[in-house]
């Protein structure tokens, strides 16, 4: 069940926010400029390149390699190629996961390993590998921790994982918020902690460009997209508190359009599930026309009902629907498949949310307005449902 009209009620969201979510996203610029300083303090800024990586390996525990990869391609586009390192073994064991390097990989190789918690054995023993190999690593992860001590056995440069005053509260005070943190890495806040290093490193290298300046700027559009999308915002003037809404019972189908908008919508299935338990599907156009068409026409349309027409519904619940959610990174020109999209989508019964980023300077400050209201939309969704 999805209770609306705690939407409009901050006092209510703040209650029902037990796990600081709400805070976590508001704190998404903050983040960004605390991590941009510890990624300087920990000395990237003194590195002196030879020149940019044959290829970069991502690694880490649950969503958060695959988030950190996907956005990293994105904004690198073909100045190299980014790849995932997913891991092998039982995810619910403790220990359990085992990353390997690809056998190509060599010293013209760089290694990133994004951990929010740090105490993966597994990543620790891919850290060897590396080492072995001769292969850059850099590892974010958090100060102290037993990865961090692997990364500079294995000559890595380690940067310290940036926690807000009230994670690192939980942390001391409660044993199981670490392991909460854990369960939800791509969760707001987090990916940003996670992610910032690795774009002021990608920077330095030549990979792309996110200088002082531009994640300066990546900052302050967290922050104004926090103004906008707060608890105190009417949900007719909140871009995040509409979407949740329209999401309500639904079955989201994320269609996008670029590749920003592309890893976002993954990102956003990714956390629809892990935050507010909703299933969704995210595909990118023009092949989401084709992958999801059945969709629209099968169980999960809008007019579908494939139970008796005269059984008693007083009881029953309502049936999950299909509901498209247009993702775009800027207005769509003529060769724009969204209109064609948009009007598949009305022709089989079914409604249409829509988000475009506004105008930036940067692809950084379009990716940071996208995932900063999908991030404020989960958290809505998962506030204002009830079991």
């Amino acid at each position: 069940m999805f209770d609306e009209s705690l939407l409009d009620d901050p006092d209510a969201l703040s209650r029902a926010d037990v796990h600081g979510l709400l805070r976590g996203a508001a704190e998404s610029g903050a983040r960004v400029r605390t991590a941009a300083r510890n990624t300087t303090e920990a000395g990237v800024g003194a590195l002196r390149p030879d020149g940019r990586p044959r290829a970069v390996l991502v690694a880490g525990p649950g969503p958060a390699g695959g988030c950190t990869a996907d956005l990293l391609t994105a904004l690198a586009g073909d100045s190299a190629p980014v790849a995932l390192i997913r891991p092998t073994g039982v995810a619910p064991a403790p220990g359990a996961l085992r990353w390997t390097l690809p056998g190509w990989t060599g010293p013209l190789d760089l290694l990133l390993v994004a951990s929010p918690d740090g105490t993966e054995p597994g990543l620790a023993i891919l850290l060897e590998q590396a080492y072995r190999r001769g292969c850059s690593v850099v590892c974010v992860t958090p100060a102290g921790s037993p990865l961090a001590d692997a990364t500079t056995q294995a000559r890595g440069l380690a940067i310290p994982l940036t926690n807000s005053p009230g994670e690192a509260r939980a942390a001391d005070a409660e044993p199981g918020a670490t392991a909460h943190r854990v369960a939800l890495p791509v969760g707001p806040g987090i990916l940003w902690s996670l992610l910032t290093p690795l774009l002021v490193l990608a920077d330095r290298i030549g990979l792309l460009a996110a200088d002082a300046r531009a994640v300066e700027a990546l900052a302050d559009r967290l922050d104004q997209v926090a103004e906008r999308c707060g608890p105190a915002i009417a949900t007719y003037s909140n871009p995040a508190k509409t979407l949740a809404a329209e999401l309500a019972d639904t079955m989201p189908l994320i269609w996008t359009e670029g590749d920003l908008a592309g890893a976002t919508g993954r990102h956003f299935a990714t956390v629809l599930a892990a935050l507010a338990g909703r299933p969704a599907l995210a595909a990118e156009l023009p092949e989401a026309l084709t992958a999801h068409s059945t969709l629209l026409a099968g169980d999960l349309a809008a007019g579908a009902d494939p139970e008796d027409f005269f059984r008693d519904r007083v009881e029953d619940p309502e049936a999950l629907h299909a509901r498209v959610v247009l993702l775009r990174e800027r207005e769509p020109d003529v060769t724009s498949p969204a209109p064609a999209a948009r009007e598949l989508a009305l022709q089989r019964d079914t409604p249409v949310s829509e988000l475009q980023a506004d105008e930036g300077e940067s692809p950084l400050e379009t990716a940071a307005e996208l995932l900063a209201i999908t991030d404020f939309a989960a958290v809505y969704l998962a506030l204002a449902s009830t079991p």
